[in-house]
C-alpha cells in the first residue's frame, strides 16, 4: 500500500505532506500556473526532503486555453472542464499505471473544508487520509507553520490571491477578474477574447470585456482552491 499526497503547490497541501509523510508526493502540472510555482516546488522538496513528481496532460498541451478553445466549455453547473481534462483525467491515467499494490489518499483540505473532504472520500476508489482536518487546522494555521519552516509562499498569495490557482481561473468572480485584469493584463484580454469566441462567460451574465472595473470584491468572494472536487455532476458524463 502506499500513501500518495496529491500535492496542489498551495500552502495547505504542502503541510499536509509534511505532517503525514508519504510514500510518495504528486503534483499535476498546468501550464496557466504562474511561474514561481516551480520554484516554490523546487523549496517544498527540500524542506519534506523526498521528490515531489511532475505529471501533466499532453494531449492538452497542460493548457486551460486549449481546453476551453478546443472544447468550447468554460465552467457551468457541473463545474470547470479544465479540471476534468487537466487534473482529473490525467489522475486517472497515473492511478491505472500506479495502484497494482493499492493507494491511499493525502488531501490537503483543511478544518473549514470538512464537508468537501467527505465528498472527496465518498467518491474515492481509495482510502483517505486528511491530516489539516485531524490536527484542526485551518488556512491561517497552514500559513503559520510553512512560516516557520522557513519556505517562501507561491508568488500569488504574496499578491493577495486566496489560492495558488491557474493565473485567470475561470471560477473567480468580478473582483478576482477585476484584479486579474490589473495583475495580468494579457491574461485578462485573452480570456476576454475566449469568451467572445464561445459566446459564453466566466462570470454568470457578464463577459469579462463589459465588467465594471470597480466592480466585485476579492477579498468577499468565495473562491476554492482548484482541486477534484472543482467539478460536479458533469464528470459523470465523461
Amino acid at each position: 500500500m502506499q500513501r500518495v499526497a496529491w500535492f496542489s503547490a498551495g500552502i495547505s497541501s504542502f503541510i499536509a505532506s509534511y505532517l503525514a509523510k508519504p510514500d510518495r508526493i504528486v503534483f499535476i502540472n498546468v501550464a496557466n500556473q504562474h511561474p514561481d510555482t516551480l520554484r516554490f516546488i523546487a523549496d517544498a522538496e527540500r524542506i519534506l526532503n523526498q521528490p515531489i513528481e511532475i505529471i501533466g496532460s499532453y494531449d492538452y498541451r497542460q493548457s486551460v486555453d486549449e481546453v476551453i478553445l478546443r472544447d468550447r466549455y468554460l465552467n457551468g453547473p457541473g463545474g470547470a472542464r479544465c479540471t476534468i481534462m487537466l487534473k482529473k483525467r490525467v489522475r486517472q491515467e497515473w492511478e491505472r499505471r500506479n495502484c497494482a499494490d493499492g493507494l491511499t489518499y493525502i488531501w490537503g483540505y483543511d478544518s473549514t473544508e470538512r464537508k468537501r473532504a467527505e465528498r472527496t472520500a465518498e467518491n474515492s476508489e481509495f482510502p483517505c487520509e486528511f491530516p489539516l482536518i485531524d490536527r484542526n487546522l485551518r488556512k491561517e494555521d497552514c500559513h503559520a507553520l510553512a512560516e516557520q519552516l522557513g519556505i517562501k509562499r507561491p508568488e500569488m498569495y504574496e499578491l493577495g490571491y486566496a489560492n495558488n490557482n491557474c493565473i485567470g481561473c475561470v471560477k473567480g468572480g468580478k473582483g478576482y477578474w477585476n484584479r486579474i485584469r490589473v495583475d495580468f493584463p494579457d491574461v485578462f484580454e485573452r480570456r476576454a477574447k475566449e469568451e467572445r469566441v464561445l459566446g459564453r462567460s466566466c462570470i454568470n451574465g457578464t463577459f469579462l470585456d463589459e465588467l465594471d472595473p470597480n466592480a466585485g470584491n476579492m477579498r468577499t468572494e468565495v473562491m476554492p482552491a482548484c482541486s477534484f472536487d472543482c467539478v460536479g455532476v458533469l464528470e459523470d458524463d465523461e
